[in-house]
């Protein structure tokens, strides 16, 4: 059990360092937004996560992997909402961000249910949870019981490199908080996710 759980560290671990849209909404948030809110969306990632692991714990996820109408339907929700949010980022106003003038901007966005949706819309995150822990789950365990040891050891190593990305951003944020470099993060995280969208509109299982 322990060479099992070592083993999916380590392919746990490669799967969180590898850039994609997690990594882009965690760094564009930390710096334009501040930290507390790159935290919130770390924390939406890290509960979509959950949210697959029950979904593939209760056997849905088998579900999603075996029906293709399932699959496609998730699949264009979850593009339509990337580039919602690249629309969002594109047409925002960003203003510097400052003690005083952050303590009087209204708070809108919800960061930890967009890192929520974010995660829970992408049924490539589904497909991977199906097909990839039960690999890791011994004979005559509680297939239960293990996606959730599973998926608590992947939503730790994430929170990890999480704090690493949020740190790393909150140092920098200092030099990259004035509006015309949150107008072109916004605008390069927008491409980000309309590239996303595309991506995950033109896969298939």
């Amino acid at each position: 059990m322990i060479a099992t759980l070592l083993t999916f560290s380590l392919a746990a671990i490669l799967l969180t360092l590898t850039p994609g849209l997690d990594t882009a909404l965690i760094l564009r948030t930390s710096i334009a937004e501040g930290r507390k809110n790159g935290f919130k969306a770390a924390l939406g990632i890290n509960a979509g996560c959950y949210i697959w692991g029950t979904i593939v714990a209760l056997g849905l996820g088998a579900l999603l992997a075996a029906s293709q109408v399932a699959y496609d339907c998730l699949k264009w929700i979850g593009a339509a909402y990337l580039l919602w949010l690249a629309i969002q980022l594109i047409l925002a106003r960003p203003q510097p961000l400052t003690i005083a003038s952050a303590s009087q901007q209204p708070k809108t966005t919800n960061w930890f249910l967009r890192g929520c949706l974010g995660n829970v819309l992408n049924p490539k995150i589904g497909i991977f949870y199906v097909s990839f822990l039960p690999q890791f789950i011994p004979a005559g365990q509680s297939p239960v019981i293990w996606t959730f040891l599973l998926v608590s050891i992947h939503v730790a190593i994430g929170t990890l490199w999480s704090t690493v990305l949020i740190n790393i951003a909150a140092k920098a944020s200092g030099y990259l908080q004035q509006p015309k470099i949150i107008q072109w993060m916004n605008r390069v995280t927008a491409g980000v996710f309309v590239l996303f969208a595309a991506k995950l509109a033109f896969s298939s299982r």
